[in-house]
């Protein structure tokens, strides 16, 4: 089999792998109601590793994407009350305009993406902070009927689910159907050739990091629908297994290569993984230190290391 062969059947085959051993290990895993439960749970870090994805496929990387997540739950919960679900649009704008100031500080101030967005993390943790004054917000009685369209049911599938369905749909007609997904591969694959080729580079990679902070305040607002609260550390915790989701999922972390069907394997992988390490008793603070072995085991697998032949 082919190296290429092997990036691109490796994950779901480590998938399947990993969903038939702890099958065996907990045969109620395999009943139906349990991998919706698992589909649900997978929706929010779908819809992170999703935005991020963009990025990535351009050889960026947006390291902001669990602050803005978490400031998004923070701007629900303070405003669903008087908004309703014009809380949700709210937060998704803030988004949008927080990954518009990350991408033209990278693109016209020259500023590599890691620092522009863990510079641009800074600022949402601590507009969190200082809107919720550094507390936890829970959604009061009015706020709750906000909650049905991610908590209920429809046709007998989780509303989470079906949502994470709409994501999936849009992101890959993005991905895959418009110039936009077209530019991005080319950009990833070779800058300086799509650039000589006419691709308006900056503008591709402004909108690419306009749409990851959209998807992650998305995110957010999943986030405070499902816990009915909102906190400035809700998805602290999200960052490094949204990464690991889009690289495990073949996608590499120098560009060019990559889908989001990919990144949708990537993160069932990731839930499955931390279903795995519950059953078998792994401490919950610990599961980040196997999140990281996996992330460095599947960049060293995807990462086409003709674009980087000094390693810095």
């Amino acid at each position: 089999m082919k190296t290429e062969d092997l990036r691109k059947w490796l994950p779901l085959g480590t998938l399947v792998v990993l969903v038939l051993v702890v099958g065996i290990v907990q045969p109620s895993f395999l009943q139906p109601a349990t991998l919706l439960g698992l589909a649900g749970d997978t929706a929010v870090l779908f819809v992170l590793a999703t935005g991020v994805t963009f990025v990535i496929m351009l050889g960026g990387i947006d390291l902001s994407i669990q602050s803005m997540a978490s400031l998004a739950s923070v701007v629900v919960a303070l405003t669903v009350a008087r908004l309703g679900y014009g809380a949700a649009l709210l937060a998704i704008a803030i988004g949008a305009l927080a990954g518009l100031a990350s991408g033209i500080v990278h693109v016209r101030l020259k500023i590599p993406s890691f620092i522009a967005t863990l510079a641009m993390g800074g600022i949402l943790f601590s507009a969190a902070l200082v809107i919720s004054k550094e507390r936890s917000i829970t959604l009061d009685e009015s706020g709750r009927a906000y909650q049905s369209w991610i908590t209920g049911q429809s046709f007998g599938w989780p509303n989470v689910v079906i949502v994470g369905l709409i994501v999936l749909a849009i992101a890959h007609i993005l991905q895959a159907h418009t110039r936009f997904g077209r530019y991005s591969a080319a950009i990833g694959a070779g800058e300086p050739a799509a650039y000589a080729s006419g691709v308006k580079v900056g503008k591709q990679k402004i909108f690419a990091f306009a749409l990851s902070a959209g998807f992650a305040a998305f995110a957010g607002v999943i986030l405070a629908g499902r816990l009915a609260s909102g906190s400035p550390t809700l998805a602290a915790e999200l960052l490094l297994p949204s990464i690991a989701a889009v690289v495990v999922g073949g996608t590499a972390i120098t560009g060019g290569v990559g889908s989001i069907w990919r990144t949708l394997v990537g993160a069932l992988i990731i839930s499955v993984v931390r279903i795995g390490m519950t059953f078998l008793g792994v401490n919950i603070f610990a599961q980040n230190i196997v999140f990281g072995a996996v992330l460095i085991g599947a960049v060293a697998i995807t990462i086409d290391r003709t674009k980087i032949p000094i390693v810095k």
